[in-house]
């Protein structure tokens, strides 16, 4: 049995002045070959984004590309002819297939913007790029693992091109929840916001944790915590710019 911590003071950073990020796993100037990811799991990236500032538009292609809204708001705009504002609750996924491109912009004047952008290999190449957008409720994940994204789209979850399944949680004071872990599969496991007790070991915002041969999860004890967990392949990584 093995959970492996990774402390937030761990990750890689970046500084642009409008731009702050923490890099789970090796992305842009940031190398590290002891973190290119896990298995499909390729990026987490914490970023607090400046009011009225953003990323112009840039290209994606066969990647699966995970937004998560933590505090604010984006601005999003695709050649897809998509365009909307996420704000904090909403999910959004898009499967960049053959190719994409998109921008993302905080809208606000005055506050700063939290994310996580989360990207995951697909398993097809240059299939038709497609998007989806959700909103959960905070009761919809408090005290439990909610599942929000998947391969075939059970539960209302968005559906994703690859053989994984993410759940987000809120856990604070006695709320409690066991995660039995599907036979031979590894879970990441990703602390966005406040504190909780994960089978004995304290998580702290920013804290991860790769999850190999584990049976059950524990959680309890929270304070605030808002939590993703990835459930996938028993594969150490997928990583395909190494």
């Amino acid at each position: 049995m093995m959970i492996e911590q990774r402390l937030s003071h761990e990750r890689g950073s970046a500084d642009h002045g409008w731009l702050k990020a923490r890099f789970s796993f090796s992305f842009a100037h940031y190398w590290d070959p002891e973190q290119i990811g896990f298995s499909d799991l390729l990026v987490i990236n914490d970023d607090q984004i400046a009011a009225s500032k953003g990323f112009g538009t840039h290209p994606h292609k066969n990647i699966e590309i995970f937004t998560y809204i933590l505090e604010g708001a984006l601005e999003h705009k695709d050649s897809m002819g998509n365009g909307s504002v996420i704000k904090a609750g909403d999910i959004q996924l898009m499967s960049a297939g053959s190719g994409i491109t998109h921008s993302e912009f905080n809208p606000s004047n005055s506050h700063k913007t939290h994310s996580l952008q989360i990207w995951v290999m697909s398993n097809t190449e240059n299939t038709q790029p497609n998007y989806q957008q959700h909103s959960l409720s905070p009761e919809e994940k408090r005290g439990k693992l909610k599942l929000i994204i998947s391969p075939d789209g059970e539960e209302n979850s968005l559906y994703i091109r690859q053989n994984i399944r993410i759940y987000s949680g809120l856990f604070d004071a006695r709320e409690q929840a066991i995660f039995t872990i599907p036979e031979n599969r590894y879970v990441y496991l990703h602390v966005a916001k406040g504190s909780l007790i994960v089978n004995d070991l304290v998580f702290n915002a920013g804290d991860g944790a790769r999850i190999r041969h584990e049976r059950q999860l524990t959680f309890s004890h929270g304070d605030n915590a808002e939590i993703l967990l990835f459930d996938m392949r028993p594969v150490e990584s997928n990583y395909p710019y190494a």
